[in-house]
């Protein structure tokens, strides 16, 4: 299938164990009251979104690894009912879990599904097709992969956000998280009248940041480049979006409006185009 349209592939396998490292010297650090403390999750506190960590865990090895089915849409259900649904009864379950138990279980589970991603063909259609990328078209391995980074990642930094504790911010961890968020660009822009050969930038600064641009091509917009941060940017966008790394990663997650993000990032050349971006969505909806 031809998924150049979302940009060079990227695998990300090897930071699963680098995030998970980090989370579990977090969890390990908090203390009684910190696992009460609300998160950016609606009715979830910290101890929720440790759940919802396992449960990303549970699900991938159970249905991925073995095959074994999970439970069932029920009739005229949506994707992102499903989802609300099966979270939540999942991290109502393991509310009843010790916070060390909780932690442990991602200890030993996360050696298990290091080996499962290692297994993944990354040039093969996905198991779970990334929606907010690519709506109603199958998705390549390697995004969903790079889509499940992000979900541990995003949510390690909720949970940070909750207890006050510094980010996981080392450069490598970030950028592959913006990387990923960035393939939703083409389809972010999707409802933007350009002509051909229409190129919109988007910059972020930084260690963790770089250069992305997505072209609008005859019949779509294609991601061109991506992660380039050692690229120049050049003088050839149409638009340009300059954002810093913590904006960009809260405005795809939903945890910022678009209009506030556009009061801390710096837009350039057709307004359209560029307000277009800040309206990223790289999560489902």
């Amino acid at each position: 299938m031809d998924w150049t349209w979302l940009g060079p592939p990227k695998d990300v396998r090897p930071l699963f164990p680098v995030e998970r490292a980090a989370l579990l010297d977090l969890l390990r650090g908090l203390d009684a009251a910190d696992w009460s403390r609300p998160t950016a999750c609606p009715e979830w506190e910290v101890q929720d979104l440790v759940g919802h960590i396992l449960h990303g865990y549970v699900r991938r090895l159970s249905a991925g690894r073995d095959h074994h089915p999970g439970p069932a849409f029920a009739p005229g259900e949506s994707l992102p009912d499903f989802l609300t649904r099966a979270n939540g009864s999942f991290v109502r379950t393991v509310r009843q879990l010790s916070p060390r138990l909780k932690t442990d279980l991602l200890d030993h589970l996360g050696g298990q599904l290091d080996e499962f991603w290692a297994a993944v063909d990354m040039s093969a259609p996905a198991a779970l097709d990334v929606s907010w990328a690519a709506p109603g078209e199958a998705s390549p391995a390697w995004l969903d992969v790079a889509r499940e980074y992000t979900e541990f990642w995003v949510h390690q930094q909720q949970i940070r956000d909750a207890a006050g504790r510094p980010g996981a911010d080392e450069p490598r961890l970030v950028r592959s998280v913006l990387d990923a968020f960035l393939r939703a660009l083409p389809h972010t822009l999707r409802g933007t009248a350009a002509p051909p050969g229409t190129a919109v930038r988007v910059t972020v600064p930084g260690p963790a940041g770089g250069h992305w641009t997505a072209v609008r091509m005859t019949d779509r917009w294609a991601l061109t480049t991506a992660d380039a941060a050692d690229a120049a940017p050049g003088s050839d966008a149409d638009a340009e979006v300059t954002i810093d790394a913590d904006t960009l990663w809260r405005v795809a997650t939903h945890g910022i409006e678009p209009e506030t993000a556009a009061t801390r990032a710096t837009q350039s050349g057709d307004p359209a185009l560029a307000a277009a971006v800040l309206r990223i969505v790289s999560i489902v909806r």
